[in-house]
């Protein structure tokens, strides 16, 4: 059977009616038999999306046809086989939603956008772009994800906020716990591109002077440099994946919380209450899945 393919985008414009948008959404999406998550607000549209290769290419043809969407940068990847033999099962259904923000960092009112995207971010760097400036001064890489992200996966030297939701970065900034970055040059990265698209203004508005970001995330740096580059370990995702390796040569570079042993296996918590995850190697995972905080 053929390996689903997985499909991740997003788009900055405004949106006068974001529920128009999620009806159509909800339509189109749920006709091809399409699972995963598409989010739309005022400022836009943020989506994941699992199935067969040729519904999601009748999907993004569909998306396309509305102009303000015609331009979404797209960034295909394959799933992986599945024991249960459903292709799209690398989500467990289909969620559209409408929301304040399309990604959430609580600070709906401090994000402005046209039609040409986000008012006021970070300059875009591509892959080659970034290889370019870190040769040619000294560069702070600053990870826009959250904790359990960057463990198995990050920029070598990358400063990684301990933080376990998006909403945090704002009050981690607000603390001037990073004022001594303000005056240095920093790229920040996160998956797909879209929490630094929001991030940027954040940090510019407080006094940040030089934010740079990764256009495409670390999805199309893995794409264009593999294993070869700055990037070391798996890339964390959303979906039953869980963590995917750009080559065979990817490092290992998380750890398990319990032993210590290298790992690249992020596990949830097996205590209903808790909604943590934790790098947790096969051994100790039979033990335990249970975290110990």
């Amino acid at each position: 059977m053929a390996v689903p393919k997985v499909i991740l985008f997003y788009v900055f414009t405004p949106v006068p009616d974001p529920d128009a948008i999620r009806v159509w959404q909800l339509s189109l999406a749920g006709s091809l038999g399409l699972r995963g998550r598409v989010i739309v607000s005022s400022h836009g549209i943020n989506a994941t999306l699992g199935g067969d290769l040729d519904a999601l290419k009748r999907y993004v043809r569909g998306l396309r046809e509305y102009a303000p969407f015609r331009g979404a940068d797209v960034k295909w990847s394959a799933g992986r086989a599945l024991d249960d033999g459903v292709t799209t099962a690398l989500f467990p259904r289909l969620s559209v939603k409408v929301r304040e923000e399309v990604v959430t960092f609580g600070a709906p009112d401090e994000l402005a956008v046209d039609a040409h995207g986000v008012v006021g971010g970070g300059e875009h760097l591509s892959p080659e772009a970034l290889h370019a400036l870190v040769e040619a001064e000294d560069v702070v890489f600053f990870d826009g994800r959250n904790r359990i992200e960057s463990e198995v996966g990050r920029f070598a030297g990358a400063v990684r906020p301990d933080v376990e939701t998006t909403r945090e970065f704002v009050e981690l900034l607000d603390s001037g716990a990073y004022d001594d970055l303000k005056d240095r040059a920093v790229v920040t990265y996160c998956t797909g591109g879209i929490r630094c698209e929001v991030l940027t203004p954040l940090m510019r508005s407080r006094g940040f002077q030089r934010v740079y970001q990764l256009d495409g995330g670390i999805h199309r740096y893995g794409e264009a440099y593999g294993d070869t580059g700055l990037w070391e370990g798996s890339m964390y995702v959303f979906d039953a994946r869980t963590t995917v390796e750009f080559s065979p040569d990817a490092k290992v570079v998380g750890r398990c919380d319990t032993c210590g042993t290298p790992s690249r296996d992020v596990v949830d918590c097996a205590d209903p209450a808790c909604v943590r995850q934790m790098v947790r190697c096969p051994a100790c995972t039979a033990g335990s899945a249970v975290c110990g905080r």
